[in-house]
C-alpha cells in the first residue's frame, strides 16, 4: 500500500508542476529585463516616443530620432555623452501646419515632441550646443 500512496503523491506533484512551471516561466519573461528591451541597462535602449523608429539623423554633438505611428510622428534630440546641462532644441512641423518647438537647457535629451501627421510629410530639426541638423519634407 505504501507504494500506491507514493505513486499517487508523485502523480499529484507532477500535475502541479505541469501547471506551475509554465506559469512561472511566463511570469519571469514578463518581469525580467531582456536585451534591447525596457530595463536593458542603457538609456539609449528605451524610447520615450511611441511607434516604430522611422529615421535617425546623426550630427557632431548628438542625433535627431524620429518615430512614427499611423497618425503621429514623434521627435527627440539626444546628446552625445554626459556633459551636463546644455542648450538643446527639437522642432517638428507637419506640412501645412505650424512647427512645434521645444528649446531649453537639458542634460540628455530635448523632447519628446509629437505632432499629428496622418498622410502628411514632416520637417524636423534638432540641435545640441549650437550644432545640429534639419531635414526637408520627409516621411511622406
Amino acid at each position: 500500500m505504501a507504494t500506491d500512496d507514493t505513486t499517487t503523491a508523485r502523480g499529484g506533484r507532477r500535475a502541479f508542476a505541469r501547471v506551475l512551471v509554465p506559469f512561472l516561466t511566463a511570469l519571469a519573461l514578463l518581469l525580467l529585463p531582456f536585451p534591447g528591451g525596457p530595463g536593458a541597462g542603457t538609456a539609449d535602449a528605451v524610447s520615450v516616443c511611441r511607434g516604430r523608429p522611422a529615421r535617425t539623423i546623426a550630427f557632431s554633438t548628438g542625433e535627431l530620432r524620429l518615430y512614427r505611428t499611423r497618425q503621429y510622428v514623434c521627435a527627440v534630440t539626444v546628446a552625445k555623452g554626459p556633459a551636463g546641462r546644455r542648450t538643446m532644441s527639437v522642432s517638428l512641423q507637419p506640412r501645412g501646419g505650424r512647427p512645434a518647438v521645444r528649446t531649453g537647457r537639458f542634460d540628455r535629451q530635448a523632447g519628446p515632441l509629437t505632432v499629428h501627421a496622418l498622410h502628411r510629410c514632416v520637417r524636423a530639426s534638432g540641435a545640441v550646443a549650437g550644432k545640429g541638423t534639419s531635414t526637408g519634407w520627409i516621411l511622406c
